[in-house]
């Protein structure tokens, strides 16, 4: 078939395979171009390893590290007549660069929240990898299913405690429009937490050290976004914010917990790029298309792969980690530099339908949102008519 983008407001309903290969292929190249890691993690388990940051710490681990990894994801795979998400594809295109070099990857496609997942895991890694030195949680999703009740949670993007209005991006239409959302209750805001909060990322952490699978002096990491003023209001300060506060709390917890093998567990802040998930918050594509201009301008822009290459370098494996008050190794110091936000917030002010491709980078958000679904991407011909199936062993 000859594959085409399907875009349904903030999705793309297919992917294009050889699209998201070249992909994986442009940050392995980027990551090989960096050189060698000194002393980076050599056993790696990455949860939520398909997209975004999750990929990109992965090919990070091993084309930067030499690492054997091991993947967790929950992606669609294909069938003749439709194609698989795209996750699915830069899974498969991962395995094969890493196995081409000799580097063991193995990915699992399952529910990560779910404990027969966790069983999975723990198996193979006594099977193949043995202790992990370093483990990514990257997991987002909409809802979780708490393994010990069966209960099942969802998630919202809502302010907590008075209504917002802001500007928003309509990118079917690219109108721009005033988005007005209501405040989150108090069930909304812990159903939230159970989702996106440290819960999760505690129990991995748990079963790895009851499976005897923590390395001497291993490191734990989950992602996190926190913005500035103009995303505060319903990202930061909002439901998804008390979960990462959540996060906070959980690293704390797990400190306390690793101390026994000498590790460490840390949140990592991360900037703002475009994500699956970033494209669904009704404030960002706006924020992102504005970000873009201006960090590009000044020549500071960065993507998935370079971000997680300057966490690895700067933050995780550095014998002067940049930390904040909190404990949390921060990599959107570019992002929120004063001067940065403050021309965001001029062009914010000033953004019309009539300038929004002058004044902002909404062509490159929009480029950037394809690419995430193999589209877009240079070298790849999608006029060709190639099947949606491949061979995987995952």
């Amino acid at each position: 078939m000859i594959i085409k983008p399907k875009v349904r407001g903030f999705i793309c309903t297919n992917s294009h395979p050889e699209g998201c290969a070249a992909n994986v292929r442009e940050q392995i190249e980027y990551t090989k171009q960096q050189g060698a890691l000194a002393k980076g993690p050599k056993n790696v388990l990455v949860l939520g390893c398909s997209t975004g940051y999750g990929l990109s710490s992965r090919i990070t681990a091993a084309f930067g590290s030499g690492a054997a990894t091991l993947g967790v994801c929950f992606e669609k795979p294909p069938t003749e007549r439709k194609t698989a998400s795209a996750g699915y594809y830069n899974t498969v295109a991962f395995q094969e660069a890493a196995q081409a070099e000799g580097l063991f990857a193995h990915s699992i496609n399952g529910d990560a929240f779910s404990n027969e997942c966790k069983q999975q895991v723990i198996d193979t890694l006594k099977a193949h990898m043995g202790k992990v030195d370093l483990i990514v949680y990257s997991l987002a999703a909409p809802r979780r299913t708490d393994p010990k009740t069966g209960e099942v949670y969802s998630s919202v993007l809502k302010p907590i405690g008075k209504h917002y209005t802001t500007k928003g991006l309509n990118t079917d239409t690219l109108k721009i429009n005033e988005v007005s959302i209501e405040p989150a209750t108090e069930e909304e805001i812990a159903n939230t937490v159970k989702v996106m909060g440290g819960e999760d990322w505690e129990l991995w952490i748990e079963a790895l050290a009851e499976a005897d699978l923590l390395a001497e002096g291993c490191q734990t990491t989950a992602y996190t976004y926190l913005g500035d003023k103009l995303t505060w209001p319903i990202y930061g300060k909002a439901t998804i914010g008390k979960a990462k506060e959540d996060l906070d709390r959980a690293a704390k917890a797990l400190n306390e917990k690793l101390a026994g093998v000498n590790g460490r567990a840390m949140v990592s802040v991360l900037k703002a790029v475009v994500t699956q998930a970033s494209s669904a918050i009704p404030v960002m594509p706006l924020y992102l298309s504005i970000l873009f201009k201006v960090m590009k301008e000044r020549g500071t822009h960065e993507g998935c792969i370079e971000q997680i290459q300057r966490l690895f370098v700067e933050c995780l494996y550095s014998a002067n980690p940049r930390l904040d008050a909190d404990g949390r190794a921060r990599v959107d110091n570019f992002e929120l530099e004063p001067s940065v936000q403050a021309e965001v917030e001029e062009i914010w002010a000033q953004v019309t339908e009539e300038n929004l491709f002058q004044i902002t980078d909404y062509k490159g958000h929009h480029e950037d949102f394809l690419k995430l679904f193999g589209f877009g991407v240079e070298g790849v011909d999608y006029d060709a008519d190639i099947s949606p199936l491949v061979k995987t062993e995952f």
